[in-house]
Formats: structure tokens, sequence, C-alpha cells
């Protein structure tokens, strides 16, 4: 049976303004999007009021949302837990008055390498986030990402087993495999076929440079073909990272990712869409 992909993307790489990004998705096609950056505000940090007056912006561009793309887990895990667990809360929130059930997020970073030392507290903290998601009817999306305890394939399906619940499943996102040295097709997505609901549409060199879907060492084209013949039936959220944004410096706490990048626009956006769209019209 074929996939089914619905596209979506972080569109505040487009611009931090709302009203700018919805018209550009619109002119693309694209009636989804991963929320972030919001009018240069976080999503996480949205009141209600500010919730309601981005719904209404949805409305009026017919705009829906694919995930809450949060930032909920890139703390230390060092870091006190029960504040991060209260942006949980205020973020699922923002997630039901938005109609979506997923949230994506994070399984802290660690200190040093230190994976050992603070598996049992990451596991502790991924099972109490997740019972709360649980409660609240949503699911938690969990992205691999350089420096957090799941940062390579293993890991994330240590968590993903060991917290065992259908509230929390995986994002797959082959750039950040490769910034870690990790291998995506067919090392990574095997492993995490299974649980991986999601993707995010970005690809990378070998030293870590970001490239649209198909110019870096990803896999990405195999990895949709490999979806479509399973049957997936999900979304392909175009994350570009060809260049800085606004809010780039509240998710990159620990690395200097984007210092020398140009500014990400609606041109950067579109070369990502580009690249995903001519490996969409090889697999479908």
């Amino acid at each position: 049976m074929a996939g089914k992909f619905t596209l979506s993307g972080f569109s505040d790489e487009i611009d931090e303004m709302i009203p700018v990004q919805f018209e550009h998705l619109s002119k693309l096609g694209i009636r989804y999007f991963e929320p972030r950056g919001i009018n240069g505000k976080n999503i996480s940090m949205l009141t209600d009021e500010e919730v309601l007056g981005l719904k209404d912006e949805m409305e009026k561009y017919g705009i829906s949302v694919s995930s809450i793309g949060s930032p909920v887990g890139k703390i230390l895990i060092t870091d006190d837990f029960e504040p991060h667990m209260e942006v949980l809360k205020r973020t699922i929130r923002t997630a039901k008055m938005l109609g979506t059930a997923y949230i994506r997020m994070f399984s802290f970073y660690i200190p040093d390498g230190k994976y050992e030392e603070y598996r049992d507290e990451v596991m502790r903290r991924m099972k109490a986030m997740t019972a709360l998601a649980e409660s609240e009817g949503i699911t938690l999306l969990h992205e691999n990402e350089k420096g957090i305890y799941g940062d390579v394939a293993s890991r994330c399906l240590e968590i993903l087993e060991t917290v065992d619940s259908p509230h929390l499943r995986a994002v797959f996102d082959p750039a950040n495999f490769i910034q870690c040295g990790q291998p995506t097709y067919p090392e990574a997505f095997d492993l995490l076929r299974d649980y991986v609901v999601y993707m995010h549409i970005k690809d990378a060199l070998s030293d870590g440079t970001v490239v649209p879907a198909g110019y870096g060492l990803g896999h990405v084209e195999d990895i949709i073909r490999t979806l479509s013949e399973r049957g997936y039936q999900g979304f392909l959220s175009l994350e570009p990272h060809l260049g800085t944004f606004k809010g780039l410096e509240f998710l990159e706490i620990k690395s200097s990712i984007g210092e020398a990048k140009e500014q990400s626009t609606a041109e950067t956006f579109d070369v990502a869409y580009r690249a995903l769209m001519e490996i969409l019209g090889k697999v479908e």
C-alpha cells in the first residue's frame, strides 16, 4: 500500500511574523505548519489571548497545525524539572486550543556525554511527561537531536522501549543523525521505523552542514520511499535550517550552529521545498 504524505513546515524560517509565514505557505500550497516562532515569540510562551489570535490567523488563511514545535526537553538534565513540567502543561493547553494532538519534544542535554550517569533521571522525566500527555490525550514526538540523551538511534530506541507508551512516538530527523555521526539508512531507520510517525525534512553533510533534502548523507529519498512502501500516513515537515532565523539562539543552547549562516528567508525555504518536491516526484 502506498503511503500518503502531507506537507508541513517550520514557517518561522520564512519570517518571524505570522501573516508573512501564512501568505508564503499558501503560495506553495502548504496547508499545515509546525508552530515554533510566533511573531517573534516561542510557541511555548504564548498566552491564551495570543493563542486565540494565532487561531484567528490560521482560520483566515486556511492553515492548520501538524504538531507543536515546542522546546520541551531542550534543557540540561541537571536543570530543575518541575518548572519545565509547567512549560509542558502550558504547551499542551496550546496544542489543544490549536487542534493538534502532537507536540515535538526532546530528551534533555547531557553534560560531558555522561549518558549512563543520567540515564535513570532521563527515563524518570520522560515517563512523567508522557504520563501527563496521555492524561490529556496528547502524543509527544521525541526528536533525535545532537547533545541530548536521544541523539543516536540506539538511545532513541531505549527511551521509546523504556517508556513503552503509545503517547510517546518518534520524529525522524535525518540531518540531526548525520550531525551525530549516526548513519540514517538503513541503520537508524530500521531501529526506529515502528515508532516513526512524523518526519522532519532536512539533510546534512559529513561536517554537519545542513543542505536541502537529497544533497547530503541523510538518505532522505530512501527513507521516504520506504515510508511510502510501508503505508505511512503522516507529515513531512520542512525544517530547512539553511540560514539563521529569530529564535534559533533560544533553541540552540549548547551549540553555535547558525552563527556563520546568512539569514533564513522565504527564498531558502523555497529551496528546501523544491528539493523535497523533487524527491516526491521520484517516489510517488
